[in-house]
């Protein structure tokens, strides 16, 4: 069914090797057991072989060479240690969304749905959320999970780990249940050696060496022992080149050849945009459903606009007042009288302040929404790309929910303080600079998230980047000249205020602002062009990360 050939993994930069030329066979209709010591390479294998792992060597399936994780898609599924699924889904949700993601047809879809829930035992509790499951009922919803695509064989990562015995029992019953009547092939990581009476098959991994295969029985006679509980002690009392040489004079694994992977069937799959709209309709139901994030997302919504008021109130009479008087009145009042250059740059001073504290505080939003989006839910993601998730439906779900959220952020900020604090000029011009500098920050942060390898790292990466807004963009704190020109392409805080400032041109606040500064003010095209290119960078690097392996 499965097989392997010298298959090596080594990782970091100095290259250690943690698997060495392991090879192995797992027969169809068995359930087989993989054996050794904690750290020997057990994961690593099965890992390796259905390529999540980067490998060298020779992988098979049904006696044909696998060019490409691809092809293993439906033929064979992977059940990690602990389920992955959202806890605020049923069960029930759980598995339907699955199959959604999977399989095409509507009918298929409902009538492998009982199935499944019949066959993992899970139909009375499939009203239940996944964050109420037991230890027991979340190891049946993993194979469940495996079984919305009725693999022939299915590789369980220590799928009994941590469970009480009876719970065990009932686990590898469900097990043998589906190699019998169904006549599956399993490939268990185990450590409770006591349970190796119910296998078909036990290979033992020994510092990243297969160095035996065979029936429990044959076990037992080929190490020379009574007991299996025995077995770790016995290897750690000889070196590893004994047990090695030992494995190879028995003749180990026998050579399959070359084979041919040009017959390999393929599972047909839901196609993009309706696995978009499935991942998409699960990110909605999800937000309404954490009750957290919702509360959240209304307060920096809700909240942040409203300490933009509260900061601006104080000033509210100063920027009435000169918003009522005549251009022409002004100059020549307030020139005459010595009072207009004060006036000038305390109004001045106000608007860009108030403009400038929009904009980070949308920078802000931007990070919140987008930083943890996809780095905390990575292995889910990578466990529903193994059975066929297209990473490109997974990015755009993740871009269109995100952006939905920026841009409401960003309009209703523009819209709110417009309102309380009588700032002129057109709504539409002001909305889309604010919504953009929103997005911008999002669609970077969301960028971060896909690259990294955990949601902590990713919302320190972009609190630093939010900390760096304000005091880079050159508007609010002097900095040198070159040193304004070197950083301010990358700073959204910078465009946004200057897009928005622009919208106010032919005001009496502009007046007041290029009274005491007559620098550079960016366009509104020149500042919603640059906003653009930090989104499609943002949405690229999103891609790219979303294209990348990230199991952790």
């Amino acid at each position: 069914m499965l097989q392997c050939r010298d298959l090596t993994v080594r990782i970091g930069r100095k290259k250690q090797t943690i698997l060495d030329e392991a090879s192995a066979d797992f027969q169809p209709g068995t359930m087989n057991a993989i054996i050794g010591p904690s750290g020997c390479g057990k994961t690593t294998l099965v890992k390796a072989m259905l390529g999540i792992l980067p490998s060298t060597g020779r992988v098979y399936y049904d006696g044909r060479k696998i060019a490409s994780p691809k092809e293993l898609v439906g033929q064979v599924g992977f059940t990690p240690q602990f389920t992955i699924a959202h806890k605020p889904l049923t069960v029930r949700e759980v598995l339907a969304y699955a199959l959604k993601l999977n399989v095409r047809s509507a009918q298929l879809r409902r009538e492998r749905l009982e199935w499944v829930l019949q066959t993992i035992g899970l139909n009375e509790h499939q009203e239940k959320k996944v964050g109420s499951l037991s230890g027991g009922q979340l190891r049946r919803l993993g194979l469940g999970l495996e079984l919305t695509n009725n693999p022939a064989c299915m590789v369980c990562d220590e799928v009994t780990s941590g469970l009480d015995p009876t719970s065990e029992d009932h686990i590898l019953g469900l097990l043998r249940n589906l190699v019998q009547e169904q006549n599956k092939t399993f490939l268990c990581i185990i450590h409770n050696l006591a349970k190796l009476d119910q296998f078909d098959c036990v290979t033992v991994v020994h510092h990243g060496h297969v160095i035996f295969q065979g029936h429990l029985s044959a076990l037992l006679e080929y190490f020379g022992i009574v007991d299996a509980l025995q077995l770790y002690g016995l290897l750690h009392s000889q070196p590893l080149e004994h047990w090695t040489g030992l494995w190879a004079e028995y003749g180990g694994v026998q050579d399959l050849g070359e084979g041919d992977h040009s017959n390999v069937s393929r599972i047909e799959r839901p196609m993009l945009l309706a696995q978009f709209m499935t991942l998409s309709f699960r990110r909605l139901r999800l937000f309404f459903r954490d009750f957290g994030q919702i509360f959240l997302t209304m307060a920096i919504t809700f909240g942040f606009p409203c300490l933009v008021v509260i900061f601006a109130l104080d000033g509210l009479p100063q920027l009435q007042g000169t918003a009522l008087q005549p251009t022409g009145n002004l100059l020549e009042t307030m020139q005459d009288t010595g009072r207009y250059r004060m006036e000038a740059a305390k109004t001045a001073s106000l608007v860009t302040s108030l403009i400038m504290f929009q904009v980070i505080l949308l920078t802000l939003m931007g990070s919140n929404t987008g930083a943890r989006e996809i780095a905390s839910e990575r292995d889910l993601y990578e466990k529903e790309r193994l059975n066929g998730l297209r990473p490109t439906a997974y990015a755009l779900s993740k871009i269109f929910f995100t952006t939905l959220i920026a841009a409401g952020q960003g309009i209703w900020m523009m819209f709110f303080v417009k309102q309380i604090c009588g700032f002129p000029g057109s709504f539409l011009p002001q909305g889309i600079a604010l919504a953009m500098t929103c997005l911008a920050m999002t669609a970077v942060c969301l960028g971060i998230s896909s690259m990294v390898g955990s949601s902590e790292k990713a919302s320190l990466l972009s609190v630093y980047l939010v900390g760096f807004q304000l005091p880079l963009s050159g508007v609010v704190l002097a900095l040198p000249e070159q040193l304004v020109w070197l950083t301010r392409p990358f700073i959204s805080a910078y465009w946004g205020w200057a897009g928005y400032l622009q919208s106010i041109k032919e005001t009496r606040f502009w007046d007041a602002f290029r009274e005491m500064d007559e620098g550079f003010v960016a366009s509104p095209e020149l500042a919603a062009g640059v906003l653009a290119i930090h989104i499609m960078v943002g949405f690229v690097l999103v891609f790219l990360g979303c294209q990348r392996r990230g199991w952790r």
